[in-house]
């Protein structure tokens, strides 16, 4: 069976993460959704996307297909109603559509509900779903204890070192290779999971649900509260907060990050901080693509969403719900304003456009730095963000 994951209507939502990858490559829990996906499904996906993203996330083309909904989370029950599915029959949650069986034909059609020669089948169980930005880091803690089952179901952990101090009798798995010394680790709320050759610092404080993921670093005398993710190679310290970090960035540096996601390639200077709370309590909003206005959160803590290859200097203060787009350079001091366009350079002081040319070389020495290719499809998808961001950087 051929599987394809689709982006539904939750991806424009979802900018200004999905400038630059499909909804189902966003890191939800310990795993990317794609990878949760392949492990259930025991199979390689590919992705039916945005046409500048489809070079680098190209789609596979077979007879027998099952799209799948990049932005549905699986479950054991869910990938089997999906198995039972004959061609023509769509799996549908309220409206939405979870998985559609189709023929080769149909395959540049996105699933629509109103399809009338497509059967649909109600899915009247819970269904774990990313819709809105905020979604990432509110609903993260449920993700996190499904993973960390996945992936640890019938295996053993690593034993711990002998100078971690264990608070609560909740569950640690540690994976070969990983380091983890003189740090405090606390199971009472949830789940505590270490990946391949990651590292946890002396004087560290941990509290689950967390995951830190392959190759990733916990600075010295971190604290960190779940339901809290450090995606592979990402280097973090000071405190976070029920953050999402994708992966290959840098948090290095004492400061506060609080109910934040920060995508690939971004680094935070030294003394970062960004405010979660609104000082009059009020519900937070944040900046939406689609509107191109704030759109309210329904919740009262809600910090920083920046997007892949968006930095920041020392000392740099973001205000409650602020939007950062892709490969801004922000420093500067006082508060910083909500939503900071893509391609954009400055700070509290003003904004001049980021040069599209310096911003690509910046990214490949980036990328150069950590051993990997900087790809024409990467320069592309790049290219093509700055274009359609100019009217956000009319400064």
């Amino acid at each position: 069976m051929n599987y394809v994951l689709f982006d539904d209507y939750s991806r424009n939502n979802l900018l200004p993460l999905t400038f630059t990858r499909p909804v189902a490559d966003i890191r939800f829990g310990i795993l990317t959704i794609r990878e949760k996906w392949e492990k259930f499904l025991n199979e390689k996906t590919s992705t039916l996307t945005e046409d500048y993203l489809s070079t680098k996330f190209p789609i596979k083309r077979e007879k027998d297909t099952i799209l799948i909904n990049g932005s549905i989370v699986p479950n054991e029950d869910l990938v089997k109603r999906i198995h039972q599915l004959e061609t023509n029959e769509a799996l549908v949650n309220d409206e939405c559509i979870i998985a559609q069986h189709i023929n080769a034909d149909d395959l540049d059609v996105p699933p629509d509900s109103d399809n009338e020669k497509i059967t649909q089948f109600e899915y009247a169980e819970h269904c774990l779903k990313i819709n809105n930005i905020w979604d990432i880091f509110s609903k993260n803690g449920e993700a996190i204890l499904a993973d960390f089952r996945l992936l640890t179901h019938g295996r053993t952990s690593e034993k711990p070192n002998s100078t971690i101090m264990l608070i609560g009798n909740g569950e640690i798995f540690i994976e070969k290779g990983a380091r983890v010394s003189g740090s405090i680790l606390n199971t009472q709320n949830g789940p505590i999971y270490i990946g391949k050759e990651a590292e946890v610092m002396e004087g560290s404080v941990i509290r689950g649900p967390f995951a830190l993921c392959d190759h990733a670093e916990v600075k010295m005398s971190a604290k960190i509260y779940g339901p809290t993710t450090v995606g592979p190679y990402s280097k973090v310290g000071g405190e976070l907060n029920n953050v999402v970090i994708f992966g290959y960035s840098n948090k290095a540096h004492d400061g506060f990050l609080g109910n934040s996601v920060i995508g690939e390639w971004c680094n935070l200077g030294a003394d970062t901080n960004s405010s979660n709370l609104k000082n009059n309590y009020e519900e937070v909003k944040l900046w939406n693509y689609p509107y191109q206005s704030f759109v309210p959160t329904g919740l009262q803590f809600c910090g920083l969403i920046m997007a892949d290859h968006s930095k920041c200097g020392i000392n740099t203060m973001f205000n409650t719900g602020t939007v950062v787009g892709v490969n801004s350079n922000i420093f500067g001091t006082g508060f910083q304003r909500n939503f900071i366009a893509s391609f954009s350079w400055g700070g509290t002081q003003g904004f001049t456009a980021y040069d599209i040319e310096k911003a690509l070389k910046v990214a490949r020495l980036v990328y150069e730095r950590r051993h990997i290719e900087f790809t024409d499809a990467d320069e592309k998808i790049l290219r093509h963000v700055h274009l359609v961001s100019y009217e956000n950087r009319r400064f």
